[in-house]
């Protein structure tokens, strides 16, 4: 289990979120985590390959340990298949769909957002 699982854990179990809005955010808070949501959710299963191609700028190493995370909260499935090369692919489980509206938003607020956002900067 991750450090970020185990001191979400530890956090539910002791009653520390103030309110349900910072639970759901500590289960995508990470720099990639929502944009990795939002590609399983609109091009359906992908292979780590295909997710990688869609950040060209994110490390391996980083991408992993995003994707393991996710796996490990119940959002992302991961299923291997027994070939050679081995033949790894994810996709959002039951838990992971059903952030898909919220991902939605933000998207579209980002979307209608960002050009008044950058005049005012």
């Amino acid at each position: 289990m991750g450090d970020l699982r185990k001191e979400i854990k530890k956090k539910i179990e002791n009653g520390e979120f103030n309110c349900e809005k910072e639970f759901t955010l500590s289960l995508i808070n990470g720099k990639w985590k929502i944009t990795i949501i939002y590609y399983l959710g609109r091009d359906g299963t992908l292979r780590f390959s295909e997710i990688k191609r869609l950040f060209p700028k994110i490390t391996h190493k980083v991408l992993t340990a995003q994707i393991r995370e996710l796996e490990e909260d119940g959002i992302v499935s991961r299923k291997v298949y027994p070939e050679v090369p081995s033949r790894v692919e994810y996709s959002l489980t039951e838990l992971g769909e059903s952030l898909m509206p919220i991902v939605l938003l933000m998207y579209e607020w980002g979307k209608k957002n960002i050009a008044t956002f950058v005049r005012s900067n």
